[in-house]
């Protein structure tokens, strides 16, 4: 005869040791609490290996499966049929109602659009002429914000400088002329700075306009836009981007004493700010439908390409990923809250207003996610929150093994879901191979062609599984 309590004993380790099977076997969690209190992390560790089964066949179903390639073919549809989509204009509002359908035929739940407004900023005609020492058409893109020109543009002579410093030394110079900046591209966090304050820097010493190398690494004469600030307390003047080798050019003809004189006209105007939407979808929480994990790309681009690459391949993997989990019939425990945002390139602005109006249930967000630097081949992801949370993550990464995706590194970032990381929500972003991102980046080569479906596929694989673990665990991601 077994004493009682030596028989309860025995009936716990055997139930202790089944769980971890039958977790493995359904590929769902089951909770096991081994006291009261704060969870261990060996008892979220227990729960996220259970999620095993699930993952293999989110992996199954997009890599190999039947849903192999359609987050390419759904974005190259969409970027064929739509085209670029910058702020304020009608093929972005185009976008949105081609998205909204989208989302409904998808059988998505609480398909809804959120109002806000954003940026009316449009390029019109524009060309700069080398006059000095010869005819030259040079290349540019204006950038966003920029005022115009005079209709019969603006002639000046040319100051070409390598960086700031330059340009404070020689501030002598650059009354009356057009700055030429022919910065070296050291990373993009360092050398947009450019791009962003290089006409500030040129008009507080009496420049009349500038023109900026384009913040790439790499060039085939193609220039690259992008969104530059103002100074309420500096006179506005006209800037562009122009091609990394004509500012290089115009740097040798400059170190040889060689005059350079350009005519620069831009037909660029700003408008009031044009109403837009952020393009909101969920799969409903079983058991917290309060609570949720936002997972997100931008819907707007620029003006250029068909902006596929930044940000359409982000949000046409957000949506895979409701898409993956809608057919494998999953429904996590949490909301999982896709948002296609607008108005992402001049600042965030969307999503600073979806934050202004969310924010009062920040609390019930257990994850942010966005996907804005590509979907080349995937490492893993990128994560901003505490050290438990991190340990979380870690775990959750494991269990792509299988398609050997697995990193979690510092530093979860994105532009829109940049308000709540800062206000301690954790935060994801995906990490891929971005050494040709700058190459196409804000450029009219951001097209369907950079785009690989192989790659694309294994995307959505690490958006959908890290979504919906978070989304389905029993407690929320732990915070600072």
């Amino acid at each position: 005869m077994i004493h009682p309590n030596k028989y309860i004993i025995f009936i716990y380790a055997v139930f202790m040791f089944l769980i971890p099977l039958l977790q493995l076997c359904t590929g769902k969690p089951m909770q096991v609490h081994s006291g009261g209190g704060e969870r261990s992390l060996e008892d979220i560790s227990m729960e996220i290996a259970g999620y095993s089964g699930v993952v293999k066949d989110i992996i199954n179903l997009t890599v190999y499966g039947k849903a192999q390639n359609r987050s390419y073919n759904r974005l190259a549809l969409f970027t064929d049929t739509i085209g670029n989509r910058v702020s304020g204009s009608e093929n972005l509002n185009k976008a949105i109602k081609y998205m909204y359908n989208a989302l409904q035929s998808d059988k998505l739940e609480n398909v809804h659009l959120e109002p806000v407004k954003v940026p009316h900023w449009v390029r019109g005609e524009e060309s700069a002429m080398m006059l000095e020492p010869r005819n030259y058409s040079v290349v540019i893109l204006g950038l966003g914000s920029s005022i115009g020109t005079p209709p019969e543009g603006i002639t000046a002579e040319v100051l070409v400088v390598a960086s700031f410093d330059e340009l404070e030394k020689r501030a002598a110079e650059a009354k009356g002329k057009i700055v030429v900046y022919n910065q070296a591209f050291v990373n993009y966090g360092e050398t947009v700075q450019y791009r962003s304050f290089g006409a500030v820097r040129a008009a507080k010493h009496g420049a009349v306009a500038s023109l900026i190398r384009s913040i790439t690494p790499f060039s085939i004469s193609s220039p690259h836009t992008g969104w530059q600030d103002y100074s309420s307390d500096v006179p506005k003047i006209p800037t562009a981007c122009i091609t990394v080798e004509d500012a290089e050019m115009m740097a040798r003809m400059a170190s040889r004493g060689t005059k350079i004189v350009i005519n620069l006209k831009m037909g660029a105007k700003t408008y009031p700010d044009a109403d837009s939407f952020n393009t909101v979808a969920e799969i409903t929480g079983s058991k917290f439908p309060e609570q949720v994990v936002l997972i997100s790309g931008h819907l707007d681009s620029w003006d250029v390409g068909q902006g596929a690459m930044d940000d359409g391949a982000g949000a046409f993997i957000s949506w895979e990923a409701l898409s993956l989990i809608k057919d494998l019939g999953l429904r996590p425990k949490r909301t999982l809250r896709l948002i296609l945002w607008t108005g992402e390139e001049q600042g965030g602005v969307g999503a600073s207003q979806y934050y202004q109006l969310h924010k009062v249930n920040i609390s019930k967000y257990s994850l942010v996610m966005e996907s804005d630097i590509g979907t080349f081949a995937p490492f893993g992801i990128r994560f901003t929150g505490g050290d438990k949370a991190h340990a979380v993550m870690k775990a959750v990464m494991q269990l792509l093994k299988p398609i050997n995706v697995t990193s979690v590194d510092p530093y979860g970032e994105g532009t829109d879901i940049s308000y709540w990381l800062q206000a301690g929500v954790p935060g994801v972003s995906l990490n891929d191979d971005i050494s040709k991102y700058f190459w196409f980046h804000h450029s009219n080569g951001d097209t369907m062609s950079v785009q690989d479906p192989v790659q694309m596929n294994l995307c959505a694989a690490v958006w959908t599984t890290v979504s919906y673990i978070v989304a389905d665990m029993e407690e929320m991601l732990p915070r600072n």
